[in-house]
């Protein structure tokens, strides 16, 4: 696997409706894409587990994530503040983030690309393209993209 030395890719998805979280698990069922899965319910969970605050303290429990997968519009903490803080971080900026959300406006694509995300994704409404789209995300950065080391 390009980028990982051989070891399974670590992907992080940070997604408050259980829906959504499900069928990405799915997609990443059966060994399809070749990577941990870890989710957290909210922004403040994913900066928990970034910077391993908290119940994420241990690197054993919270291994530093190969991806990101981001939504956008989350209770606490939305997605736009933790990609700026990811960005502002000099431990966390390097970790490629994907937008995944069910926003088509214009206005958090550009703000989105601006705080420094590496690829905005809508999430489609149907459940085999949701899980058909997540496939091909993890394809592309877990099997084709170098992706930078620890």
């Amino acid at each position: 696997m390009p980028g990982t030395n051989g070891r399974r890719a670590v992907v992080l998805l940070a997604e408050d409706d259980p829906a959504d979280q499900e069928l990405t698990r799915r997609a990443f069922q059966d060994d399809v894409l070749k990577a941990d899965l870890r989710i957290v319910p909210n922004g403040e969970a994913a900066l928990d587990y970034l910077r391993r605050r908290e119940s994420f303290a241990d690197p054993e429990q919270a291994p530093r994530p190969d991806l990101v997968l981001l939504d956008l519009n989350m209770p606490r903490i939305g997605g736009k503040q933790v990609l700026r803080e990811m960005r502002e971080d000099p431990e966390l900026r390097r970790i490629p983030v994907v937008v995944l959300t069910t926003s088509q406006q214009e206005e958090d694509i550009l703000r989105s690309y601006s705080l420094g995300c590496n690829s905005f994704v809508t999430k489609p409404a149907d459940i085999d393209l949701f899980i058909q789209t997540i496939r091909k995300l993890g394809s592309y950065w877990l099997e084709l993209v170098a992706l930078p080391s620890h």
